[in-house]
């Protein structure tokens, strides 16, 4: 379901141009209110974004692609701060927020995620709206979801729907998988990008991030404590840190049989394929051709699993690696450095 939505909160009038409010809203069922009061409750912190980047070079030396993108955005506070997607606003030489009572402003990029599709900008306005978080543990399957944002330059639209999954896994544009996905079956299209997935109370349960466009109801959101978290990080310190331990590696399968007679319990493991030298983590002890069984007891059986469990609090501590060496378990010591850009 697709509604349009202007409302002005303090007299319900509507700017012109825009159907008016339904003037017999006590008729209208539960689900239908509930839809109209969020919309009217959280359109006004939600926000279009304008960007322009770089063109891009072509091989013939012809005109590149247009420079020219926009996606959506919400405030979460009333000094300016903007919750949207990465991809919306990376790299670009230029940001302008649309708010929907027709102000505009120059946006400045406060802390960009890649990893998690999140990024933070900020405005300097006043009288701003502002929207909440929800806690994303507490959410259900089959519970509503409504989503806003600009899908294809269409300026405050609302979509509303369910969410149809929890605890997906999406790949981000820098190659990790973002944990602790909605998937919902609210439609999105592009320029919905890094607009808010709310619940029936009008609280962000999450920032939708992207579309499989073959498909019909597959739609994804980055969950909203997974974002408070990575928001936090950015507005504190421009970047979310991350531990490295300075190997390049792949993941391999453990035959069945080899994990039973070896007593480990992994379905695959990371072959270290080289090791950093001179490394700013320590990693003395690895070895071209081991593989990577566990980090701090907790079982690797991927990259993707690697690259999760070396968060901040692996920074600069000494932490134990189980690993196959020649055909024997053995563990040995590692101290991640902080990723660098």
């Amino acid at each position: 379901m697709t509604i349009n939505i202007g409302f002005d909160q303090e007299n319900d009038a509507l700017r012109p141009g825009l159907p008016p409010v339904h003037p017999d809203t006590e008729l209208l069922d539960a689900y239908s209110r509930t839809v109209v009061q969020v919309a009217r409750r959280v359109s006004e912190a939600v926000v279009h974004i304008e960007v322009k980047k770089p063109r891009e070079k072509r091989r013939d030396n012809r005109r590149s692609r247009g420079d020219y993108g926009s996606g959506s955005g919400f405030i979460i506070s009333t000094d300016g701060f903007i919750v949207t997607n990465s991809h919306v606003v990376s790299g670009a030489t230029s940001v302008r927020v649309n708010l929907q009572d027709g102000r505009q402003f120059a946006a400045k990029l406060v802390g960009d995620d890649p990893a998690t599709d999140i990024a933070v900008i900020q405005i300097d306005g006043e009288c701003l709206s502002t929207l909440d978080f929800a806690d994303s543990d507490r959410l259900q399957v089959g519970q509503m979801a409504i989503a806003l944002g600009n899908p294809y330059g269409f300026q405050y639209s609302l979509t509303a729907g369910v969410v149809s999954a929890l605890g997906r896994t999406l790949r981000s544009q820098s190659g990790r998988l973002i944990d602790d996905v909605i998937q919902t079956d609210a439609a999105l299209n592009p320029g919905n990008s890094g607009g808010p997935l709310v619940n029936s109370q009008g609280e962000v349960i999450g920032v939708n991030t992207a579309v499989i466009l073959p498909a019909q109801g597959l739609c994804f959101a980055v969950a909203s404590n997974l974002v408070q978290f990575v928001v936090a990080q950015l507005i504190m310190r421009g970047k979310v840190r991350r531990g490295y331990i300075g190997i390049a590696g792949q993941m391999v399968r453990i035959d069945p049989r080899q994990a039973k007679r070896l007593g480990i319990r992994n379905t695959a493991g990371v072959l270290v394929q080289s090791v950093e030298a001179d490394a700013p983590a320590y990693n003395g002890e690895l070895r071209k051709e081991d593989l990577i069984l566990a980090f701090n007891g907790q079982l690797v059986n991927g990259i993707d699993d690697l690259h999760r469990l070396l968060d901040e609090k692996t920074i600069g501590n000494a932490a134990e690696l189980t690993l196959l060496r020649q055909r024997q378990v053995m563990k040995i010591r590692v101290i991640p450095a902080e990723m660098r850009d």
